[in-house]
């Protein structure tokens, strides 16, 4: 009897669990179609968009923000924006009388409350989350579902690639339909708002929005509809997750549907099985239940993960944000302060400055860590991995954390990788600090630039420590007289310091290798690719050479894809300033934290915050070196410029792609040996 009984119960509890899957599954294939919908109607507006005879042109994420504020951080959305945008729909009135009356609402569309598990994808930069969105438009993917009918039977089968089910489970009564992935991105009204007349006003956006969202009849901001106008916030957020979208595709996605593609984004959110958000939206708890995002289950990828160990620099304030703002962000900080956190006062051109820094990066990552079903931390150049490791997840066990270092895509013959000690005149190569000013050293620097660009085809990009060193060599060289002969070999570029023209100088470097005015879109990613019948029917220009600082732009988030970087040149290592009241103040923590865990590190072995000194140099150079080699045809030379790379300490902290084959020359013959027939194998290859 009792086993009856349970065998009953288990019978009912299948049967339940069948039936609930399988209206999930129907409401998932009726939402994909409203999407397709949504997908053909957004095609009908861009049309409609582009056929005005005043054309509407399309508004990039820089079109209105002052000429020194151009910078893909402005991507990152203020923490504060986030808490009083709840209900900013509603009419106060309204919200009031929602507040007297509140009830659940009964009534809410069945549409509104699918949800589905999710990945958190989140990375610096709007360029790397834009380069995701890229790839993510190539995949197709088939839909499978069972659609159970009013009796409970399956009525169809929707074939599937990535179906929960064996196929073999599937009807013959089957047809197929191909879908994308429903994503979203989330940026600040900086970047989406569309309000012209908001936007051009001097003052804090964030509150000018609200501003005019609690106003009445026509003063309201016309493209966030009121709630008895929900449906058209509900359309917006199909077509918003019809097909993947960055931020300059939301913007003219708004322009076209006349709606807020900022908190068109955000409704988009419970839908969407991709949300691709910034590190502090993502890291900042009041961010995520401004948002309505719950990470409990959910998967959390980190991307270029070196970054959030440097979580410090996020909470940097832009010269545009109010005065007050900043004392008032500033005395919330020392209210909040903990043990893990430091003022440092310091003299900055006759100014005294005032920080609070907080020295322990996984303060913020802890309680990610610990709701999402899964973190996964990415990137090309986490080397060295330890860092890493021992700065976000001091506190888990060896069992909760896997790690994986494969080798790189391009066969090993697509890539060499020098290390250089000594100069053509033989003298030693080490740019240490104390040694920036030798003229002899920086005499010997300019002559190996000038004879390896004798040699490389197509672009080199040279990364040195500094801006100040840059200007240093680079006017010793103008007095030489070998400035006018490396730019009688290829095109000669500087890294500006202007976020704002940094585009524009990589258009003219690109454009410069090439003969062609690549595709450089605003997000800049450079990254182009020839036809062979292009490149045939061009001749190929002498090349260019660009100067970029380690640490700076484009040492980070850019593509320099093919014949943009055939050489990747490193000058010296970038060893942060000791002076620096900032990392003094971070060594001494990391040494107090690892004594305070009764570590013992082994005779001879450097203590903790030399590791994180090194590590921090090391990352820099790894991020620099990983602008180069994007794509398995591609091909490149590594040159790095100091005797110290040749040491096992520094060599062992270079990604494992390049340390495995990297070759130390004794000479600066030899090295011109090598790289000539490296360079004379590619050319027979091709």
């Amino acid at each position: 009897m009792t086993e009856r009984l349970y065998s009953e119960i288990d019978w009912v509890t299948a049967q339940t669990a069948e039936r609930k899957r399988r209206e999930l599954e129907a409401d998932e294939l009726e939402y994909v179609e409203r999407l397709d919908k949504a997908r053909r109607k957004e095609e009908l507006l861009r049309k409609a968009a582009n056929g005005r005879v005043n054309k509407r042109q399309k508004v990039s994420h820089t079109s209105t923000a002052p000429e020194d504020e151009l910078d893909d951080s402005q991507f990152l959305p203020e923490s504060d924006q986030l808490q009083d945008d709840e209900e900013d729909n509603l009419s106060p009135a309204v919200r009031a009388l929602m507040k007297k009356l509140y009830r659940p609402d009964e009534t809410k569309n069945k549409e509104q409350e699918l949800a589905c598990t999710k990945i958190y994808y989140a990375s610096r930069t709007h360029s790397q989350l834009s380069q995701v969105l890229h790839e993510l438009r190539k995949l197709k993917i088939n839909l499978s579902v069972s659609i159970a009918s009013m009796d409970g039977k399956v009525a169809a089968t929707v074939e599937t690639k990535a179906a929960k089910r064996p196929l073999s489970e599937l009807d013959d009564n089957s047809h197929s339909t191909e879908v994308g992935t429903r994503a979203v991105s989330l940026g600040s009204r900086k970047q989406l708002c569309i309000n012209e007349s908001i936007k051009t006003k001097a003052g804090d956006l964030d509150e000018a929005c609200r501003q005019r969202l609690s106003e009445k009849g026509d003063r309201r901001c016309q493209y966030l509809p009121p709630m008895e106008d929900e449906i058209r916030m509900l359309d917006f957020r199909d077509q918003v997750l019809s097909r993947p979208k960055d931020i300059e595709d939301l913007v003219e996605a708004g322009h076209n549907a006349q709606t807020c593609p900022y908190f068109g984004a955000r409704r988009a959110i419970p839908q969407a099985q991709l949300v691709m958000l910034p590190y502090n939206l993502l890291l900042q708890k009041a961010a995520r239940e401004s948002l309505g995002i719950d990470l409990k289950d959910q998967v959390v990828i980190v991307d270029e993960a070196h970054n959030p160990v440097k979580l410090s620099k996020l909470a940097r304030l832009s010269s545009v944000t109010p005065p007050l703002h900043t004392v008032e962000n500033f005395i919330l900080a020392l209210t909040a302060a903990s043990e893990d956190g430091r003022v440092t006062f310091s003299m900055n051109e006759g100014h005294v400055e005032i920080k609070y820094q907080h020295l322990n990066p996984s303060t913020h990552f802890q309680e990610v860590v610990n709701t999402a079903r899964s973190v996964v931390l990415a990137g090309g150049t986490m080397s060295p991995i330890s860092d890493v490791i021992h700065q976000l997840f001091s506190t888990l066990t060896g069992d909760r954390l896997t790690t994986f270092s494969c080798g790189h895509i391009i066969p090993s013959s697509n890539l060499q990788t020098l290390i250089l000690k000594k100069g053509p005149r033989g003298g030693e190569l080490q740019f240490k600090y104390d040694r920036r000013n030798d003229q002899t050293q920086i005499a010997e620097l300019g002559q190996i630039i000038f004879n390896f660009s004798n040699i490389v085809p197509g672009g080199m990009v040279v990364f040195v420590p500094s801006y100040s060193f840059l200007n240093l060599v680079t006017t010793a060289w103008e007095g030489s007289g070998l400035m006018d002969k490396l730019r009688a070999k290829k095109k000669v570029f500087m890294e500006p310091q202007e976020s704002s023209a940094v585009e524009n100088t990589l258009r003219e470097y690109a454009a410069e290798i090439q003969d062609l005015l690549c595709n450089v879109p605003s997000l800049l990613v450079v990254q182009t690719r020839k036809t062979d019948s292009e490149t045939t029917s061009k001749a190929r220009k002498p090349g260019a050479i660009m100067f970029a600082v380690i640490g700076a732009k484009l040492s980070e988030g850019l593509n320099f894809t093919d014949d943009l970087a055939r050489a990747v040149l490193v000058v010296g290592l970038p060893f942060a300033n000791l002076a620096s009241p900032e990392l003094r103040e971070r060594m001494s923590y990391v040494n107090r934290q690892e004594q305070s865990r009764s570590l013992k590190r082994a005779p001879g072995v450097k203590d903790a915050a030399t590791e994180l000194y090194e590590n921090m140099c090391m990352n820099a150079v790894n991020q620099s070196i990983g602008r180069a080699i994007r794509h398995r045809g591609d091909w490149a030379s590594l040159i790095l410029i100091d005797g110290r790379y040749s040491t096992p300490r520094i060599r062992q902290k270079l990604p494992k792609w390049i340390g495995e084959h990297t070759t130390v020359t004794e000479t600066f013959g030899d090295a011109m040996k090598q790289l000539g027939m490296f360079y004379r194998e590619k050319r027979i290859a091709a």
